[in-house]
């Protein structure tokens, strides 16, 4: 095992703002593990929504735009996604893939070496009481580093042939995505809307609602239409067009949504009676307008996704060993180029994920 340096390369996010608030440094100290922790070199962090959302204050109630934009959105104590304020600097970054280098007092000394995911949304740090949880990088400090420390329940082992970038794209948005199909139960032969279906919720969502054997239609930009058809998408729609016109009402049994915004009527017009409605996110704006006629009339069901139970975890672990996924890598690039990296997510110009390597 190679020696642990005192200090490594990290991005300290300063507070809430633009790109200026994100300052590179190679002298931040290694953090140690406590006794249930354990100390996790970084071979590779995904560039997420929540990162970016997160850094802006998106989350803030005052906030009513899109997430699309670097134009600074709220600098109030309410920006981070539980409402409560952070303990800046923070380092941030959600997905984690790495190696243990240390271990904590309380953890087989076996576990050193172990090639791991980090699970995003962190239950142990709160005696895994239901509906609460920490986000890595938001709550604690994640994958923006050479090293991070994690609770070893929370770091799983892994045994699979792909790259460390490919499996740093799968923590956040792959569970994420696994979590909007779990609890819409989506089953066989099933119509799943997906929307936003190019990004890396999106793109991992059409795998994970294929691999159940629903029919999936993805709602993606025009010039996207034939990288996302490659991931397994059944029927593309152009995002610019009516979903109403195209698939008439009452034609879906799913809807999975990443997008929101001024058109969000019609995905609850194109569920059938009885239908289910998931979400986790609003890249198009949090503010919607809804008849709740349609809502109670069509007996609809709508589920809000944020917690997740540790099986969405354990589930993904599983298809990745399987071999029943694949990684949807667009791109990777040197922890020092993370402004690139993030204006590059924003441009919304990549179909999967982008990943940033700490050792480059």
């Amino acid at each position: 095992m190679s020696t642990i340096p005192k200090t490594m390369s990290a991005v300290l996010t300063t507070g809430h703002g633009g790109f200026e608030v994100l300052n590179y440094s190679d002298s931040v100290e290694v953090p140690q593990p406590r006794s249930d922790q354990v100390l996790i070199k970084v071979l590779g962090a995904g560039i997420n929504n929540t990162d970016i959302n997160t850094r802006t204050g998106w989350y803030s109630k005052s906030v009513t735009g899109e997430t699309n934009s670097e134009k600074l959105h709220n600098l109030n104590d309410d920006g981070s996604w539980s409402g409560q304020p952070l303990n800046f600097p923070l380092i941030q970054g959600a997905d984690c893939c790495g190696e243990i280098v240390a271990v904590g007092s309380d953890i087989d000394l076996n576990r050193i070496g172990e090639r791991v995911l980090v699970r995003s949304m962190q239950q142990y740090a709160v005696d895994y009481r239901p509906f609460e949880f920490w986000t890595v990088g938001s709550e604690c400090d994640g994958a923006f580093a050479q090293y991070m420390v994690a609770f070893a329940d929370e770091s799983y082992k892994i045994e699979s042939n792909w790259s460390d970038i490919e499996l740093a794209s799968i923590p956040c948005a792959y569970s994420t995505a696994e979590n909007l199909i779990e609890r819409s139960n989506v089953k066989k032969g099933e119509i799943v809307l997906i929307t936003g279906a190019s990004g890396g919720v999106g793109s991992a969502a059409i795998q994970l609602a294929k691999r159940r054997g629903a029919i999936v239609i993805a709602v993606v930009s025009k010039e996207k239409i034939n990288e996302v058809q490659k991931i397994g998408a059944d029927t593309i729609i152009n995002r610019d067009d009516s979903l109403l016109s195209i698939l008439g009402k009452e034609h879906v049994d799913v809807v999975i949504d990443l997008v929101a915004g001024k058109n969000w009527g019609e995905l609850l017009d194109v569920l059938k009676r009885g239908a289910r409605y998931a979400s986790s996110g609003a890249i198009a704006g949090p503010i919607v307008e809804l008849d709740i006629r349609t809502l109670y009339l069509k007996d609809l069901t709508l589920i809000g996704c944020t917690f997740q139970e540790r099986q969405v975890f354990e589930n993904l672990i599983g298809y990745i060993e399987r071999n029943e996924i694949k990684p949807l890598l667009a791109k990777s690039y040197p922890l020092s180029e993370i402004i690139d990296a993030q204006k590059d997510f924003l441009s919304k110009k990549y179909v999967g994920k982008l990943v940033l390597i700490p050792f480059h």
